[in-house]
């Protein structure tokens, strides 16, 4: 065990990630599982069972397996995958199983080196800061208590009918196969490629589209290390094969799910990188607009100002929240919401489970071209015909300790009346934001799950975007 796991463990804004073997070890796992346990028998939710998944990071499947153990121990039934998944599956599998709630071993996009224990809700949502206020309570009193989570043997937690491991893509596959009109996708004379980036989604387009379509995946195999790249995002600084393939193969658009498949990257038939912000408002359109649905839109601070546009054009309402699916889920299920998302490519959607889902954001893209007959770059032209040219960036500046500390202190007192010449307005819903009057924006924001200060900007055209994040820099003193 860690000298100190109360500082080990410590839940962000989506699970608690950990270095692998320094924090994030068997016995760690064994706690987060236990305190999980006894806030799911005080809420009751521990006789639904729950759902466990994992990814394909070193010793994900052991890790899943330990807080399954440690689980079925407590006496709560455990359905636990019998192969890496992404994460929406696990989220789905709880809410179609009708399950107390789900945990997914997985640290998402980060570096190889870690990995994460997530918490779903009953809902599928990622868990709201309730419940996981609740666990950290458990959570503490374990740790204070010295105690050593029980656990069962597999053998013991079979026989005793408290573990089950299943198969859960195919009843997935079913339901996501029929959001779109799937038969009509799979006529479509699309070439597509697809990187998994070595993840959990590997192989499912594969699976959706059918042996015959014309897709071409990379990075489909395993790999813990995912090689080739600092971590498994789909940014651009990451898709660099992916773009050069799309043109080297003649195709029309490029698919990129990151390590655990909630998250999706868009490379256009031109081999450019389509941003998530831009994502995020063509799969809005999409629906607004080609599908003529109506309903609400769930925005996190870091996304497009296209779709507050997007809102006024077609008459629904906007809602903007602190970074984190934890609190789009809420207001999406409120407001029945067509679509929420957050700006690093993760999209939840109606009729669905609200959590993220590269899966399902892929095949609503794909559809989005075969009902428009139009391919990226032209729907990005159609895109700014209605709302104006968007450009976006994002730089993320590691720090440690008392210097991270410091720059966050700069940045709390700073509150410029004017930047780049132009008059800004402050606030403080999650980091320090600075809005201009035409909609460009300028937002510096910590990392929930990573030592990282984020630096974001969106204007009206890729030179002063660069000119307003050199200008953070200056700001944060970095």
């Amino acid at each position: 065990m860690t000298t100190n796991p109360a500082a080990a463990i410590k839940f962000g804004t989506d699970g608690w990630r950990g270095l692998i073997a320094r924090d994030f070890t068997f016995d760690n796992v064994a706690i987060c599982a236990a305190a999980y346990a006894r806030y799911l028998k005080e809420s009751g939710f521990g006789k639904l069972g729950i759902i466990i998944g994992y990814d394909t990071r070193f010793l994900s499947e052991a890790f899943a397996k330990e807080a399954a153990l440690v689980l079925c121990a407590a006496g709560i039934h455990v359905t636990l995958s019998c192969r890496a998944v992404p994460t929406p599956i696990v989220s789905w599998s709880v809410l179609n199983a009708k399950a107390g709630g789900g945990v997914v071993i997985t640290a998402s996009h980060n570096p190889g080196i870690w990995n994460g224990f997530k918490i779903k809700s009953e809902t599928g949502s990622s868990a709201p800061t309730e419940t996981i206020a609740q666990v950290e309570k458990h959570l503490k009193a374990f740790i204070d208590s010295v105690e050593t989570p029980k656990k069962l043997t597999e053998d013991d937690a079979g026989k005793a009918g408290l573990l089950v491991v299943a198969d859960l893509v195919p009843p997935y596959l079913e339901h996501i196969g029929k959001l779109i009109d799937l038969n009509a996708l799979q006529k479509t004379k699309f070439k597509i490629v697809v990187d998994s980036m070595h993840g959990a989604g590997a192989g499912l387009f594969r699976d959706l589209l059918g042996e015959g379509y014309d897709l071409i995946e990379i990075k489909g195999e395993p790999n813990p290390a995912f090689p080739g790249m600092h971590q498994p995002e789909p940014i651009d600084i990451n898709l660099k094969e992916l773009e050069a393939r799309v043109v080297a193969e003649g195709a029309d658009v490029g698919i990129a799910t990151d390590g655990d498949a909630d998250r999706i990257g868009i490379v256009d038939e031109n081999g450019v990188f389509v941003t998530q912000l831009q994502v995020m408002s063509l799969l809005a359109l999409y629906f607004l607009d080609t599908r003529a649905e109506r309903g609400a839109l769930v925005k996190t601070i870091t996304t497009s100002s296209m779709l507050n546009d997007l809102g006024k054009l077609y008459g629904v309402p906007i809602f903007e929240t602190p970074v984190g699916f934890k609190y789009i889920a809420p207001i999406m299920e409120r407001e029945k919401a067509v679509l929420g998302g957050e700006e690093s490519g993760g999209y939840g959607f109606r009729n669905h489970v609200l959590e993220r889902d590269a899966m399902a954001a892929g095949l609503y893209f794909l559809d989005f071209m075969a009902r428009t007959g139009k391919n990226p770059a032209e729907l990005l032209q159609w895109l700014y015909s209605k709302v104006g040219k968007h450009d976006y960036h994002r730089i993320d500046v590691q720090f440690d300790g008392e210097e991270r500390a410091a720059v966050i202190a700069r940045l709390e007192a700073a509150n410029p009346a004017e930047i780049d010449g132009c008059k800004v307005s402050r606030d403080t819903v999650d980091g320090f934001r600075f809005t201009f009057p035409d909609g460009a924006w300028l937002l510096f924001r910590a990392s929930g799950t990573e030592p990282l200060l984020r630096i974001y900007a969106e204007a009206n055209s890729p030179e002063r975007v660069d000119r307003l994040l050199k200008i953070g820099r200056q700001m944060a003193e970095v």
